[in-house]
């Protein structure tokens, strides 16, 4: 059986972390090849990189580069490129093992596996499911982006106002704390980069308040994507607890009206579908008739399943902006 070496990356392993990637991935990924992409995700604050590698007699055999979701001395961490030479069959496996370890990592997760590979995760003790899809339609006759065979909206209610909070500066202001206790835990190191200094792409904070109250309960993050004349509403992130959602599902309807959506649609898992169906949203199973696309530029009139796995599913939580997911999807020559 080969030996295999685990260690971090540092910046001197770029080159070749990109090389390796390229060999072995089957196409050149964006956010390997895209320099700012790839700072963004994998060049931390002290110039190290988030790269776990496995080597054999000095070669490089695997490799897993991962997000972190604050700056706790243990943060959770999601799982973003994770890749082994073909050759070396048992050195992805053996990494991904060795990575909880290796990182110092609280809650490990991966947004977005490819089905075939839940029985590995399983194997080493992790939990995969599918992540939840679920939309809320606005009240049209007819839809160009969805493709609607049967039209139910369910009835909303909720006394909570959506606020937006433009900058950094506006979401330290409003006094809103994430909650400690979640899984993963996203601190506000987390927030302010995710949604305020992602590149290439912009996404609106809102902040939902009860009426008198001037500390947000819980932020809604969107993005409003234009399509063919019309628009669809992504819901890809909500920091705060389960149970205030339906609170919000008023102003989730009013959203949705003034950025003159289509829909509004999210991937969730962790949140019961009961209570998404209390703030207005339907499920859409994986045998649904109707279709409620995931690529929008360009448009592919298509459902998507994701799925994910995570070491600890106790109280976990999983949206769309999770990991290196909600990207512009650029090719690279």
């Amino acid at each position: 059986m080969q030996a295999y070496t685990f260690r971090q990356a540092t910046l001197a392993d770029r080159p070749a972390i990109i090389q390796f990637m390229n060999t072995h991935w089957g196409e050149k990924h964006p956010i390997i090849n895209l320099p700012d992409f790839f700072d963004y995700y994998y060049l931390a604050d002290d110039n190290t990189l988030r790269f776990a590698l496995a080597e054999a007699d000095g070669k490089l055999a695997a490799l897993a580069g991962f997000v972190p979701a604050s700056q706790a001395l243990k943060p959770d961490i999601w799982v973003s490129i994770w890749v082994a030479d073909k050759k070396q069959s048992g050195a992805g496996l053996e990494l991904m093992a060795a990575l909880p370890t290796l990182t110092g990592s609280g809650t490990l997760a991966c947004n977005n596996i490819r089905p075939k590979t839940r029985p590995f995760y399983e194997f080493l003790g992790y939990t995969t499911g599918r992540v939840g899809h679920f939309y809320r339609l606005a009240n049209r006759t007819t839809y160009v982006v969805a493709h609607i065979a049967h039209k139910h909206i369910l009835p909303v209610s909720g006394v909570a106002t959506l606020q937006p909070l433009p900058t950094v500066q506006a979401l330290q202001a409003s006094g809103f704390t994430p909650p400690q206790n979640h899984n993963p835990y996203k601190d506000f190191w987390y927030l302010a980069r995710r949604y305020y200094a992602y590149p290439r792409q912009q996404y609106n904070v809102l902040g939902g308040y009860l009426p008198g109250q001037a500390t947000p309960a819980a932020l809604l993050v969107t993005r409003t994507v234009p399509v063919q004349g019309t628009h669809a509403l992504r819901i890809v992130d909500y920091i705060g607890e389960a149970d205030f959602l339906p609170q919000l599902g008023s102003a989730i309807d009013a959203l949705i009206a003034g950025q003159n959506a289509e829909y509004a649609d999210l991937y969730c898992a962790g949140i019961p579908a009961k209570t998404l169906q209390e703030a207005g949203f339907c499920e859409r199973t994986e045998d649904d008739a109707n279709i409620i696309p995931n690529y929008l530029t360009p448009l592919l009139q298509k459902n998507i399943e994701y799925y994910y796995f995570t070491n600890n599913p106790q109280n976990f939580t999983m949206f769309r902006a999770d990991g290196d997911q909600d990207r512009p999807n650029i090719p690279v020559p």
